[in-house]
């Protein structure tokens, strides 16, 4: 047995050597099988899927605010003058009787206030949807396929 049979073992112990690695790997043996084999190649892709969820809400309500307002209004009232002047004796053909009487009537304006209610403005709101772009990462795996040769092989590669 010359050293490098040693070294190496029988051409039948590599075979077996051979087996026992892949079958430890988790190949399949395909030396006793059909004349055809394949594989499987799988990989993953991504499943987006979008869920509309409530982040907030916008509420729209009055308040009442109380402002006091002065406002200046002119106003007339009658004013009654009172003039006593002398006369120069002058001679009268009445008599002098009980009493006599003037009425003299007196107005004045007052201020009345009402309110009333009147509209100054609109506040209104809608929405609007918004499209933005939103990067997603994420690892994916992949199955491939590599072809070791071991030995004087004749492989056409067919792509």
């Amino acid at each position: 047995m010359s050293f490098f049979n040693w070294l190496n073992g029988n051409e039948e112990t590599q075979k077996e050597r051979r087996k026992e690695v892949r079958e430890a790997e988790g190949r399949v043996d395909t030396e006793f099988a059909a004349e055809e084999a394949h594989l499987d190649l799988r990989e993953e892709e991504l499943d987006i899927h979008k869920d509309r969820v409530e982040t907030g809400d916008v509420v729209l309500h009055k308040d009442i605010i109380e402002e006091e307002q002065t406002v200046n209004v002119p106003v007339s009232h009658d004013q009654v003058i009172i003039e006593r002047r002398e006369v120069d004796h002058e001679p009268s053909d009445e008599p002098i009787t009980e009493e006599e009487t003037v009425h003299i009537p007196v107005t004045a304006e007052t201020v009345d206030v009402d309110k009333h209610t009147v509209v100054t403005g609109e506040v209104s709101a809608h929405k609007r949807s918004v499209e933005e772009t939103e990067q997603v990462r994420d690892v994916l795996h992949k199955e491939v396929a590599e072809v070791e040769e071991h030995g004087d092989t004749d492989i056409v590669r067919e792509d």
